[in-house]
């Protein structure tokens, strides 16, 4: 008999079933980063519109999709620039600046670029497995937006010296991958 999984499980879990290994995350390209940051980001988006209640599938469709367009992933990342570490900017830096082989739909290019600065960041967390430091981060974002209820934590454990500290311990990481700007 299978046991219950829990929400603190799921991504251990998750990598045993499907045979994951560790990952690297400074050593994919930013583009790579975007790609699995973006359906991350998406996926958290989605599940605090179900979580708003049962509603017309089209009216959670409208909502999410106002909050993962490139215009309002632009807003939020420099909505939480000042919270992001050295490395974290220049993890989003070389998203923004990546060159991509798509182009903006709906949005102008430097919205575009600053969506996938955004999308680099998430996937570099996620992959790191900063799972906290990610939800933290939008979840700050969609607050200075209006998004979402509540209010700026600044003195958060994952914000400034406590993100900085621990960023201090991954350094090594990305100097043995070369400048990240």
């Amino acid at each position: 008999m299978e046991e219950s999984v829990t929400s603190v499980d799921f991504l251990t879990y998750y990598k045993q079933c499907m045979n994951l290994e560790p990952v690297d995350a400074n050593m994919y390209s930013p583009l790579v980063l975007a790609y699995i940051g973006d359906a991350v980001y998406e996926l958290m988006i989605r599940s605090r519109v179900v979580n708003y209640g049962s509603m017309q599938v089209n009216k959670m469709h409208k909502r999410s999709a106002g909050l993962v367009k490139a215009g309002t992933q632009a807003a939020l990342i420099r909505a939480i620039e000042d919270l992001l570490t050295e490395e974290e900017h220049a993890v989003y830096k070389r998203g923004r600046n990546a060159k991509s082989v798509t182009t903006a739909k709906n949005a102008s290019v430097i919205d575009y670029r600053t969506a996938t600065g955004l999308e680099a960041l998430a996937g570099w967390l996620f992959l790191k497995e900063r799972y906290d430091r990610l939800v933290y981060l939008v979840s700050q974002g969609l607050i200075r937006l209006g998004e979402l209820p509540g209010r700026e934590d600044e003195t958060a454990a994952m914000d400034g010296q406590a993100a900085q500290d621990r960023t201090a311990a991954d350094t090594g990481a990305v100097e043995e991958t070369g400048d990240m700007t």
